[in-house]
């Protein structure tokens, strides 16, 4: 999977510097993120952050893939559920104009840290949990003068997160708003 994800950087970053612009820069900000189809759990606030790189194939379509580390999962009333994940998603952009733009594609991400936290501080790893979570990714964008990108996207999970059948199926439900700056 680690090399799947290095291969799509290298062939996005490929297909964008031959393209009109290269876009590189960082991004951080907030999820609020649940899990559908449970019952009993609350939205979870986490951060997210990490990379972009993209570019324009002409003046109306780009493309931009992220590297992020991303806080997910849910809240319970005697606890939290964390899921958090190294995601990469890869957006199709469309600019209306030069500022703002509507995005759409795939998001793939690695669970690196699966663990529920009860009230009383007991710590439950190894949560039967998948390892590989696909997500479909809707936004809006806005490039902004000075190098600064302004996001809010939506991730809708199409894996299930629990391993197990004899657990209820969810998947990640995502709302990102995010902040960001273009170094090119």
């Amino acid at each position: 999977m680690k090399n799947l994800i290095i291969g799509v950087f290298c062939a996005l970053f490929s297909i964008t510097a031959i393209g009109q612009g290269l876009d590189f820069g960082v991004k951080a900000g907030v999820n609020f993120a649940t899990i559908t189809d449970a019952t009993g759990l609350d939205n979870r606030t986490g951060f997210v952050g990490g990379i972009f790189i993209g570019g324009k194939f002409n003046d109306n379509i780009g493309i931009q893939a992220d590297l992020l580390y991303s806080q997910q999962g849910a809240e319970f009333e005697l606890g939290e559920f964390n899921l958090d994940y190294v995601n990469v998603p890869i957006v199709l952009k469309y600019y209306l104009g030069d500022v703002f733009n509507i995005q759409v594609g795939p998001q793939f991400g690695i669970l690196v840290n699966d663990e529920a936290q009860t009230v009383v501080g007991e710590v439950i790893n190894d949560l039967a949990t998948n390892e590989f979570d696909l997500s479909g990714v809707v936004g809006l964008g806005a490039d902004l003068p000075l190098g600064l990108r302004v996001e809010g996207r939506y991730n809708f999970g199409l894996t299930d997160i629990p391993d197990e059948p004899e657990f209820n199926k969810g998947k990640n439900s995502v709302i990102t708003l995010s902040v960001g700056y273009s170094f090119l």
